[in-house]
């Protein structure tokens, strides 16, 4: 009886003082075996596009260098050299490849990060896995450690091929800095940002218990906290400054415009005037858009003319390493605090 009585209590390895728990390096084999595919996969890709970026970079620098070199800048030739550069590169090297990196650390957070445990609680083998020698929170912390570093580390190297690769467009002034279509994949934001999306995967698969919808999930919610930050948090991440319109540095990140006229603001908006704005108060300024200026240094004076002042709040190109460790220092963070939940949640649940 003694015996039956015994024999039917559960036993925890991961409690069981008398047992010596396995080294941590025995953990890197396992993962490697689960996850080899995914692994493979993210190296094929990061491989695939660090090829791309280096042969195109590499006549795309040779274009520009020989546009900036040419002298004197005003002649035919030098001229044909800076059109040839921006026909030949201005869509396949400057807008698409951006476009099409952003969705990097989501993939990486989807396919990498949401079947950590999402498969083996969906297929059920957590029950074997969670009572080995190791202990389930100690396996969960390797692997969820072990593949984050390991992606953050692949993200940081190709984002600096990256920031070679886009210089030309930077140095010209074409792209601000702070732009959001490229911001995120330049210094330490690409890599937080994908340690964040494998941190956002992890939970994700604890949570729902099964890969496609925590896969769903995490895309989901990695878009909305990117759209989130670029449209609404990143600007505000230092208070902007602010400057007549037509005083602003070309390399300016403009948050905000508005006129004043006696001491008193008339009215304000974002991004360009619509065109009913211009018709109201300048309709001269619909067809003022000198080629130095564009079409706010246009509206800029026609305002000033009839006695309005345009003024801005920006951010300038300066404080670009600065956004940079503001916006990775709370990205990591976030994601230790995540993989900490995930691994605190792991330790509670009843296998």
């Amino acid at each position: 009886m003694t015996t039956l009585t015994t024999s039917s209590v559960p036993v925890h390895l991961e409690e069981d003082a008398s047992l010596q728990p396995l080294p941590w390096w025995r953990m890197a084999w396992v993962t490697w075996r689960q996850h080899r595919v995914a692994l493979v996969g993210l190296a094929v890709l990061l491989g695939a596009l660090a090829v791309y970026l280096w042969f195109q970079g590499l006549k795309m620098h040779n274009a520009y260098g020989t546009a900036v070199a040419c002298h004197p800048a005003s002649s035919g030739a030098c001229m044909n050299a800076v059109n040839y550069f921006m026909s030949t590169y201005d869509l396949t090297a400057r807008k698409i490849p951006p476009l099409l990196l952003q969705a990097v650390p989501a993939l990486i957070g989807a396919f990498l990060g949401a079947p950590v445990l999402a498969r083996e609680l969906d297929a059920g083998t957590f029950r074997y896995a969670w009572t080995q020698g190791f202990g389930r929170w100690r396996w969960t912390l390797a692997k969820l450690v072990s593949l984050a570093v390991l992606a953050a580390v692949a993200a940081e190297l190709f984002s600096l091929l990256f920031s070679w690769y886009y210089q030309p467009f930077i140095a010209d002034g074409q792209t601000n800095p702070l732009a959001a279509s490229v911001f995120d994949l330049r210094g330490v934001a690409f890599a937080c940002w994908t340690l964040l999306a494998f941190a956002i995967g992890g939970l994700a698969g604890l949570l729902i218990r099964r890969v496609v919808p925590a896969i769903v999930a995490t895309l989901a919610t990695y878009a909305g906290l990117v759209l989130l930050v670029g449209v609404f948090l990143r600007q505000h991440y230092l208070t902007p400054l602010i400057a007549r319109q037509q005083g602003l540095p070309v390399s300016a990140l403009v948050t905000g415009n508005w006129a004043t006229k006696g001491g008193q603001t008339v009215f304000s908006f974002t991004g360009e005037p619509s065109y009913n704005l211009l018709a109201q108060f300048c309709p001269s300024g619909v067809t003022a858009k000198p080629s130095s200026s564009g079409l706010l240094g246009g509206f800029a004076q026609c305002l000033d003319q009839h006695g309005y002042t345009l003024w801005a709040s920006y951010q300038p190109a300066s404080r670009f390493w600065p956004f940079q460790f503001i916006e990775g220092g709370w990205l990591f963070a976030l994601s230790a605090i995540l993989i900490a939940a995930t691994v605190w949640l792991v330790r509670r649940r009843a296998a």
